[in-house]
Protein backbone atom coordinates (compact mmCIF):
# COMPACT_ATOMS: atom_id res chain seq x y z
CA UNK A 1 0.00 0.00 0.00
CA UNK A 2 2.76 2.28 0.59
CA UNK A 3 4.11 2.56 -3.14
CA UNK A 4 -0.10 3.07 -4.07
CA UNK A 5 0.22 6.17 -1.61
CA UNK A 6 3.58 7.29 -2.77
CA UNK A 7 2.54 7.25 -6.27
CA UNK A 8 -0.73 8.79 -5.42
CA UNK A 9 0.48 11.74 -3.36
CA UNK A 10 3.41 12.53 -6.33
CA UNK A 11 0.41 12.77 -9.22
CA UNK A 12 -1.85 14.80 -6.45
CA UNK A 13 1.31 16.92 -6.36
CA UNK A 14 1.54 17.02 -10.20
CA UNK A 15 -1.84 18.35 -10.47
CA UNK A 16 -1.66 21.26 -7.66
CA UNK A 17 1.77 22.20 -9.58
CA UNK A 18 0.19 22.07 -13.25
CA UNK A 19 2.89 19.42 -14.09
CA UNK A 20 0.03 17.36 -15.37
CA UNK A 21 1.06 17.13 -18.85
CA UNK A 22 4.73 16.68 -18.05
CA UNK A 23 4.20 14.41 -15.57
CA UNK A 24 2.59 12.08 -17.92
CA UNK A 25 5.59 10.06 -19.51
CA UNK A 26 6.68 9.57 -15.67
CA UNK A 27 3.93 7.98 -14.42
CA UNK A 28 1.17 6.49 -16.97
CA UNK A 29 1.93 3.34 -18.26
CA UNK A 30 2.95 3.00 -22.50
CA UNK A 31 -0.80 1.17 -23.06
CA UNK A 32 -2.51 3.37 -20.52
CA UNK A 33 -6.56 4.38 -21.10
CA UNK A 34 -8.13 7.90 -19.63
CA UNK A 35 -12.06 7.09 -20.12
CA UNK A 36 -14.15 10.11 -20.10
CA UNK A 37 -17.41 10.40 -18.50
CA UNK A 38 -19.00 11.64 -22.13
CA UNK A 39 -17.58 12.29 -25.52
CA UNK A 40 -15.35 15.77 -24.92
CA UNK A 41 -16.59 18.52 -26.68
CA UNK A 42 -13.98 19.07 -29.85
CA UNK A 43 -13.51 15.33 -29.79
CA UNK A 44 -15.06 11.87 -31.30
CA UNK A 45 -14.24 9.32 -28.84
CA UNK A 46 -14.19 9.44 -24.76
CA UNK A 47 -11.40 7.03 -24.42
CA UNK A 48 -7.83 8.34 -25.15
CA UNK A 49 -5.92 5.40 -25.69
CA UNK A 50 -1.24 5.34 -24.97
CA UNK A 51 0.50 7.70 -23.25
CA UNK A 52 0.90 9.86 -25.87
CA UNK A 53 -3.05 10.19 -26.69
CA UNK A 54 -2.97 11.14 -23.25
CA UNK A 55 -0.60 13.87 -23.36
CA UNK A 56 -2.14 14.75 -26.83
CA UNK A 57 -5.39 15.43 -24.59
CA UNK A 58 -4.30 17.24 -21.63
CA UNK A 59 -1.98 19.56 -24.26
CA UNK A 60 -5.16 20.10 -26.08
CA UNK A 61 -7.31 21.12 -23.44
CA UNK A 62 -4.63 23.39 -21.99
CA UNK A 63 -4.84 25.12 -25.10
CA UNK A 64 -8.13 25.80 -25.20
CA UNK A 65 -8.87 27.12 -21.79
CA UNK A 66 -7.58 29.70 -19.57
CA UNK A 67 -7.26 27.96 -15.85
CA UNK A 68 -7.80 30.03 -13.23
CA UNK A 69 -7.72 27.58 -10.23
CA UNK A 70 -7.23 23.91 -10.46
CA UNK A 71 -7.58 21.81 -6.76
CA UNK A 72 -6.72 18.39 -6.41
CA UNK A 73 -7.78 16.73 -3.64
CA UNK A 74 -6.43 13.29 -2.70
CA UNK A 75 -5.38 10.30 -3.45
CA UNK A 76 -8.22 8.21 -1.90
CA UNK A 77 -6.74 5.04 -1.69
CA UNK A 78 -8.16 1.47 -2.40
CA UNK A 79 -5.36 -1.10 -1.81
CA UNK A 80 -3.86 -2.97 -3.67
CA UNK A 81 -4.31 -0.59 -6.96
CA UNK A 82 -6.34 2.19 -6.90
CA UNK A 83 -7.03 5.66 -5.89
CA UNK A 84 -9.37 8.39 -6.29
CA UNK A 85 -8.62 12.33 -6.86
CA UNK A 86 -10.80 14.69 -6.67
CA UNK A 87 -10.69 18.02 -8.74
CA UNK A 88 -12.25 21.25 -8.87
CA UNK A 89 -11.50 23.87 -11.41
CA UNK A 90 -12.39 27.07 -12.86
CA UNK A 91 -11.41 27.87 -16.17
CA UNK A 92 -12.99 29.86 -19.38
CA UNK A 93 -12.99 28.79 -22.31
CA UNK A 94 -10.84 30.78 -25.08
CA UNK A 95 -13.66 30.21 -28.15
CA UNK A 96 -15.81 31.10 -26.03
CA UNK A 97 -15.05 33.29 -23.45
CA UNK A 98 -17.48 30.78 -21.22
CA UNK A 99 -16.12 30.61 -17.27
CA UNK A 100 -16.98 27.50 -16.07
CA UNK A 101 -16.74 25.86 -12.71
CA UNK A 102 -15.88 22.23 -13.07
CA UNK A 103 -15.74 19.38 -10.17
CA UNK A 104 -14.92 15.61 -11.18
CA UNK A 105 -13.64 12.65 -9.34
CA UNK A 106 -11.20 10.22 -11.29
CA UNK A 107 -10.41 6.80 -10.52
CA UNK A 108 -6.71 6.11 -10.88
CA UNK A 109 -6.23 1.92 -11.63
CA UNK A 110 -2.00 1.07 -11.17
CA UNK A 111 0.30 -1.76 -12.30
CA UNK A 112 3.44 -2.23 -11.41
CA UNK A 113 4.08 1.02 -10.74
CA UNK A 114 2.05 2.93 -13.29
CA UNK A 115 -1.60 4.17 -13.73
CA UNK A 116 -2.66 2.02 -16.67
CA UNK A 117 -6.68 3.13 -16.55
CA UNK A 118 -8.18 6.81 -15.47
CA UNK A 119 -11.74 7.19 -15.53
CA UNK A 120 -13.81 10.59 -14.98
CA UNK A 121 -16.87 10.81 -13.38
CA UNK A 122 -18.52 14.71 -13.49
CA UNK A 123 -20.88 16.30 -11.31
CA UNK A 124 -24.63 16.51 -13.09
CA UNK A 125 -26.17 20.05 -13.45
Amino acid sequence: MEDLVKLGREFVQAMRNRRGIVHVDDIYAENAESVEAVVPPGRDERIAKGRGAIKAKRESWAATHTIHKLDADGPYVHPPNRFVVRFEAEVTQKDTGRLMNLREIAVYSVEEGKIVREEFFMLPK
